[in-house]
């Protein structure tokens, strides 16, 4: 066995295994830190596909900021946890049920003859001067430039969404509509009152 199978073998056990604990862990704080150590082998198994670019993305994004941002909203909120876990087991035919089907489906496409060993063999040699960032930016902003412009558009209406259905108008609270204080007048505000002077 060569030594480059040998450290894929080495971080797809260990991914595998932490990925695993992220669903099976009971506190939502090592389920994070399982997830950053899932996302460090991942970016390892793409230094051995010469992807250095999206490698160091995924440790410096998702690890360096997303991670860090989940971590410090689940330490910060007083999370119940007996009220999460319930009603586990009554959905828990159902989530095993789509975990096998996706896992049937992935065996079926990943393990055929499309993603076999002789459909991918390994990558040549790079070339002296070759540029990994430069070669993946030539090819996403040319050739699959509508399908990036795409997912961006489907993040944006992902995040908007969310950010719909989880605002809640709450009672007792003022607020202040922009479009009156917009439409205010100085007539609607203002009176001037003209008196007699007084004298003693």
């Amino acid at each position: 066995m060569e030594f480059k199978t040998f450290v894929f073998y080495f971080l797809a056990v260990i991914m595998v295994v932490a990925a695993l604990r992220v669903i099976t862990v009971r506190n939502p704080v090592h389920a994070a830190l399982f997830l950053v150590l899932t996302f460090f082998n991942a970016g390892g198994i793409w230094l051995l596909l010469q992807a250095e670019f999206l490698a160091i993305t995924l440790v410096m994004v998702y690890v360096g900021a997303v991670m860090v941002l989940f971590l410090f909203v689940v330490m910060m909120l007083d999370i119940n946890l007996d009220r999460i876990r319930e009603g586990f087991w009554s959905y828990l035919p159902v989530g095993a049920l789509v975990g096998v089907l996706m896992l049937i489906e992935m065996v079926m496409v990943l393990g055929g003859r499309y993603f076999g060993l002789d459909a991918m063999p390994a990558p040549p040699a790079a070339q002296a001067g070759f540029s990994n960032t430069r070669e993946l930016g030539r090819v996403l902003y040319t050739d699959y430039v509508y399908p990036f412009e795409l997912a961006s558009l489907v993040l944006l209406v992902a995040m908007v969404a969310a950010v719909a259905l989880t605002l809640r108008k709450r009672r007792g609270v003022k607020y202040i509509d922009p479009a009156e204080q917009v439409a205010v007048r100085r007539e609607g505000r203002v009176e001037l009152v003209k008196m007699a002077a007084e004298k003693e």
